[in-house]
C-alpha cells in the first residue's frame, strides 16, 4: 500500500491494524462458509474452554492476554448464544466458572478439526508463497517486545540522538556560575550544602584546579547543562575523586552523566590514574545506577567530610572495564 510506503515503519501500529481488521473480515466470512454462528473476537475465550475446560474469568484473562472486563462481555456474548455457560461453581465451589455447553463442544470439535485443517492448509499456502514467515515472525517480535518493549526501544533511540548533540569542553572562568548554581540545585533538593561544599563550589580554581584537578562542561546545543570534577587526592590508595557531577532536569534523557563520566574516567586515565574514587547518597539511585554502570564497586570504611555520603565506591583503572 503506497501510503506505508511513505510513511515508513512509523506506521507499523495502523499497518498491523488494517492487516488485523483484513483477516478478521476474512474470518467472520469463513465462519459463514462453515455454517458457524460465530465472531471471531471470540475465538481465544472459546479455545481456552475447548482446551482447559472450565475456568474462571481471571485464569482466561491471564492466557490470552486480554482484561477481565472484556473476557466477561466476551463469555456473556457466547452465552447468549448458546455456546458458553457462565456463573457456574467450580468444583471446590470457590468461584464462579464459565464452561461450553453441549452446543458449544460441538461447534468446537467441528471448528477445530475439518474448519481449522483448511484453514491451517490455507495459511501453509501462504507461508509457502511468501518470502518471510509471518507466522514465525509474529511469535519472535512477540518474544523480543517482552524482553524490551517498542517505547523502551525508541527511548534508547531518543537519549542517543539527542546525546550526540552533547558537547564536552573543559572549564573556563564563565563556567564557574554554572558550577556552583547545578551542584547546589541538586545538593538543595535532598540535603543540605556543607562547608566542604562552599569552599569548592566558591572557589573552583583553587580547590579543584589549581592542585591538579580537572572539571567538565557538558553542553546541549551551546547552552551548559552538566558539570564534573576529577579531585586530585592526597591519598595512598586513589589518585583522583570524581565528584561534583550535576546535570539539569533541563537535560534528563540525553545521556549527559554518562558522556561526562566517560570523559572523566578517560582523563583520569591520561593523568595516569590507577584508582578513582567518589561518594554519594544511595537516595540517588539514578547517580548509583550510572556508577555501577561505569564499573564503579562498592567499598567501606574511608572517610569523608561529607554528612551526606552514605556511599563510598572505586574504580579500578587497571583493570579492563
Amino acid at each position: 500500500m503506497d501510503l506505508f510506503n511513505r510513511t515508513g515503519k512509523m506506521a507499523l501500529g495502523s499497518r498491523l491494524r488494517l492487516l488485523t481488521a483484513k483477516i478478521t473480515e476474512e474470518a467472520d466470512k469463513i465462519y459463514k462458509l462453515y455454517k458457524v454462528d460465530f465472531s471471531p473476537k471470540w475465538f481465544p475465550v472459546f479455545f481456552v474452554l475447548y482446551d482447559e475446560g472450565a475456568q474462571g474469568i481471571t485464569s482466561i484473562a491471564e492466557q490470552i492476554g486480554h482484561s477481565q472486563p472484556s473476557v466477561t462481555k466476551i463469555v456473556k456474548e457466547m452465552a447468549k448464544a448458546g455456546l458458553v455457560k457462565d456463573n457456574l461453581r467450580s468444583k471446590d465451589k470457590r468461584k464462579n466458572v464459565a464452561d461450553l455447553t453441549e452446543k458449544g463442544k460441538y461447534v468446537a470439535a467441528k471448528m477445530i478439526t475439518i474448519q481449522g485443517e483448511d484453514i491451517d492448509k490455507a495459511i501453509d499456502g501462504i507461508i509457502a508463497e511468501a518470502t518471510h514467515n509471518l507466522w514465525e515472525a509474529i511469535g519472535e517480535w512477540e518474544f523480543l517486545l517482552e524482553q524490551r518493549s517498542l517505547l523502551k526501544r525508541v527511548e534508547e533511540q531518543k537519549k542517543l540522538r539527542e546525546s550526540q548533540e552533547v558537547q564536552i569542553v573543559e572549564y573556563e572562568p564563565k563556567y564557574k556560575a554554572i558550577f556552583k548554581a547545578l551542584n547546589e540545585e541538586w545538593i538543595t533538593t535532598y540535603f543540605e550544602i556543607e562547608e566542604t561544599d562552599k569552599k569548592a563550589l566558591n572557589n573552583p580554581e583553587e580547590y579543584i584546579l589549581n592542585k591538579g584537578g580537572k572539571i567538565i562542561v557538558a553542553l546541549y546545543k551551546n547552552e551548559p547543562l552538566g558539570v564534573c570534577a576529577l579531585i586530585k587526592m592526597d591519598d595512598p590508595e586513589y589518585d583522583y575523586e570524581m565528584a561534583k557531577m550535576a546535570v539539569s532536569p533541563k537535560a534528563q534523557g540525553k545521556n549527559m552523566g554518562w558522556l561526562m563520566g566517560q570523559h572523566i574516567v578517560n582523563t583520569a586515565r591520561q593523568l595516569g590514574a590507577t584508582k578513582i574514587y567518589l561518594e554519594s547518597n544511595t537516595l540517588l539511585k539514578p547517580a548509583i545506577s550510572l556508577y555501577y554502570k561505569m564499573g564503579f564497586q562498592k567499598i567501606q570504611g574511608h572517610p569523608t567530610p561529607y554528612q551526606r555520603a552514605n556511599i563510598q565506591m572505586e574504580l579500578d583503572l587497571t583493570q579492563n572495564n
